[in-house]
C-alpha cells in the first residue's frame, strides 16, 4: 500500500524509527493518518481494521472522546508537576483507583513512562527488598527464553528474545528458564496448553546451581506476547509460584501486554489465579494515548523498602515523568470506561467466539499452529525455505493492502483487537486474514 501525499509530502529521512527495515520501509511507506474506534484510516485514504490494539495498548478503541476531555481538562488545571519530594493530588486519586482493580495485596504503586521502564524499576525494587532485609548478596535474575521484557538493560537481559540481545551488551548475574513453547505436543491448543507445567521444575534446577540465597526475582510474561502469543501451560505459573515461595524468591509478571482486560480479567493473574510479588504494566493502563507505565508492588515488599531514618530517601529511583498529571488523568478516564463498559467481563463473553474464528483457519495454506487466550491470538506459519520471516513480512503488507493491521513476529502473525471488537469484525478480521493466507506461496 503506496502513500499518496497529494502536494504534502514529508521528508523520510530525519525520523530513524524504532524496530522497523528503516530503508524498506522508507522506500514504499505504510503510514497511518486518522483513527475512530476499531479503524485507522491510511494516508491513502484506505480504512484498515485494527487487528493488533495499535500496538496491544489501545483496549477501548480509538479517538474515545472521555480520555481527550479528561486530557484537556488537566493541561489547562496542571499540566506538569514535579513528583520528586513534591506531589499532585490525581497521582495519589490514580494510585488508590487502580489498587481497586488490581490482585489481591498489590496495592502499592509506582510510576513509570513505558513498559520498558516499568520493567526495570520492578528488578530494581527486587533487589532493594532483599538489600532491606539483610540479604544483599540476592542480586542474580531469572527470566525466560523467548521473554521480552522491554528495551532497557535490565528487562534486555532478562528477555530471551536473541535478536533483541544479541548486539548490545546484557547485565551479569543473569539466567533464564526454558521457553514453555512446545509445537509437537501442544500445536493447536485452544486457550492453555496442557503440556508443559514440568518446565517450571527447571527453575529448581538455576537454584540449585546458582544458590537460593543469590537469586533476587524471577520475571515472566503469564502469556508471551512478543514471542508469538504463548499462553501458559496449565498449572506452570502456580509451579513458578510454589517454587519461589520455597526457596524466598520474588515472582514479577509482566503484565505490560496482558494487563487491563486483554484475556478476560483486570490482570492475567486474575485470570489464572495466581499472584505475583510484582507486577508491571503499560499500554492500556491509558488506552495507548500518554505513554505511562505502573509497578503493583505487595504491600510487604514496598514495607521492607520504605524504611530507615525519617526524612531519609528509601529507594534512589524515579522518572521525571513519573506520574505525570495529565497522564494520571487519561489513565483515570480509562479506568471509567473500563468499569461502565465492562470490557474485562466483555472479554471473557466474546473470547470464545475469536477462538472459533481463529481457530477456523487451521487449513489455511502454510499454517502449523494456531493459539489464542482472551483476546489475544497467534497464526504460525512454515518459514519459507531459506528465508525465515519472509511469510510473515508478506501476510503483514498483503492485510494492509486488505484492509487489516496485524502483527508480523517472524513467520507468526500476532493479533489483540481492541476489546470492543464485535462478532462482526471478528468475522472480517478473519475473513481477510484468510483470503491473504491463501495468497501467500
Amino acid at each position: 500500500m503506496s502513500a499518496d501525499f497529494g502536494d504534502n509530502h514529508p521528508d523520510f529521512a530525519a525520523w530513524w524509527m524504532p524496530f522497523t527495515a528503516n530503508r524498506q520501509f522508507k522506500a514504499d511507506p505504510r503510514l497511518l493518518t486518522e483513527a475512530s474506534g476499531m479503524y485507522y484510516r491510511a494516508a491513502d485514504g484506505q480504512e484498515v481494521l485494527d487487528g493488533t490494539s495499535g500496538l496491544w495498548c489501545v483496549n477501548a478503541g480509538h479517538g474515545r472522546a472521555e480520555i481527550a476531555e479528561a486530557v484537556a481538562r488537566q493541561l489547562m488545571t496542571l499540566d506538569f508537576a514535579p513528583s520528586f519530594q513534591m506531589g499532585h493530588p490525581i497521582g495519589f486519586e490514580f494510585a488508590q483507583a487502580l489498587t481497586q482493580i488490581a490482585p489481591a495485596g498489590l496495592d502499592r504503586v509506582f510510576f513509570t513512562n513505558s513498559g520498558s521502564e516499568s520493567v526495570d524499576t520492578a528488578l530494581k525494587i527486587a533487589m532493594a527488598y532483599h538489600r532491606a532485609r539483610g540479604e544483599g548478596q540476592r542480586v542474580k535474575l531469572i527470566g525466560r527464553e523467548k521473554g521480552y521484557h522491554g528495551v532497557g538493560f535490565g528487562g534486555l537481559s532478562v528477555g530471551g528474545l536473541v535478536n533483541n540481545r544479541r548486539s548490545f551488551v546484557t547485565l551479569p548475574g543473569v539466567d533464564h528458564l526454558p521457553s514453555t513453547y512446545d509445537l509437537a505436543r501442544n500445536a493447536f491448543s485452544r486457550g492453555l496448553p496442557l503440556h508443559g507445567a514440568e518446565r517450571a521444575d527447571a527453575l529448581e534446577g538455576l537454584i540449585a546451581l546458582h544458590g537460593a540465597e543469590t537469586i533476587a526475582a524471577v520475571i515472566v510474561e503469564p502469556v508471551a506476547g512478543s514471542a508469538g502469543v504463548l499462553p501458559p501451560p496449565v498449572g506452570y505459573l502456580a509451579r513458578l509460584r510454589e517454587i519461589c515461595d520455597r526457596h524466598g524468591i520474588l515472582l514479577i509478571f509482566d503484565e505490560v501486554i496482558t494487563g487491563f482486560g486483554r484475556v478476560g480479567a483486570a490482570f492475567a493473574s486474575q485470570a489464572f489465579g495466581v499472584t505475583p510479588d510484582i507486577m508491571t504494566t503499560a499500554k492500556g493502563l491509558t488506552n495507548g494515548v500518554i505513554p505511562m507505565g505502573a509497578v503493583f508492588v505487595r504491600r510487604a515488599v514496598h514495607d521492607a523498602v520504605v524504611q530507615g531514618p525519617e526524612g531519609a530517601i528509601e529507594f534512589f529511583h524515579g522518572y521525571t515523568y513519573s506520574g505525570h498529571p495529565v497522564a494520571c488523568a487519561a489513565g483515570l478516564a480509562v479506568l471509567e470506561i473500563y468499569a461502565r463498559e465492562d470490557l474485562f467481563a466483555r472479554v471473557a463473553a466474546i473470547a470464545p467466539l475469536w477462538e472459533a474464528a481463529l481457530h477456523g483457519l487451521r487449513a489455511a495454506p502454510h499454517v502449523i499452529d494456531i493459539r489464542n487466550v482472551g483476546l489475544m491470538g497467534a497464526i504460525e506459519l512454515t518459514p519459507r525455505d531459506g528465508a525465515p520471516g519472509a511469510r510473515g513480512y508478506e501476510v503483514l503488507v498483503g492485510a494492509l493492502k486488505a484492509g487489516l493491521l496485524v502483527r508480523a513476529t517472524g513467520d507468526t502473525i500476532a493479533l489483540s483487537p481492541p476489546l470492543i471488537i464485535s462478532q462482526a469484525e471478528i468475522d472480517k478480521l478473519t475473513g481477510i486474514l484468510g483470503g491473504v493466507l491463501a495468497g501467500i506461496a
